[in-house]
C-alpha cells in the first residue's frame, strides 16, 4: 500500500491484453453502457473541463488546426468541402475519444483506490 492524499492506496497493476479486450467487450451490454452513461451523465461539465484542458495542453486548438478549418470551408467544390470537413470532424472525434477514455481509464483507478482503502 502507498500513501496519497491521506489516503492507502493500492499498487496498480498492469492489465493483459486480454483483460482489456474482454472489458472492451463487457461494454457492448447495453445495460452496462446505459449505467455508464449515466454516470457520464451527471459529471459532464467536469468532464468536459478536464477534456478541454487536455486539448488545450497539446495545442490541438492552435494556429495549425484553425487554418485546417479554414482549408476545409474553403473548398470551392462541395465535395470536396464536406469530404474535408468529414475528415477534420471524424479526427476531433478520435482525439476526443483517445482523451475521454484515458480520462476514464484514470477515473476507474481512483474509484477502485479508494473503494480498496
Amino acid at each position: 500500500m502507498r500513501s496519497y492524499d491521506g489516503w492507502l492506496v493500492a499498487p496498480r497493476r498492469e492489465y493483459t491484453d486480454a483483460e482489456v479486450d474482454a472489458a472492451v467487450q463487457a461494454l457492448t451490454d447495453p445495460e452496462r453502457l446505459a449505467h455508464a452513461q449515466r454516470v457520464v451523465e451527471s459529471n459532464a461539465p467536469a468532464l468536459q473541463r478536464i477534456l478541454n484542458s487536455a486539448l488545450a495542453e497539446e495545442n490541438w486548438f492552435d494556429t495549425a488546426h484553425q487554418q485546417q478549418v479554414l482549408e476545409a470551408a474553403g473548398k470551392a467544390e462541395i465535395d470536396d468541402r464536406l469530404n474535408a470537413v468529414r475528415r477534420l470532424l471524424a479526427e476531433e472525434t478520435r482525439v476526443a475519444m483517445l482523451i475521454g477514455v484515458a480520462v476514464g481509464f484514470e477515473l476507474a483507478h481512483e474509484l477502485i483506490d479508494h473503494e480498496e482503502t
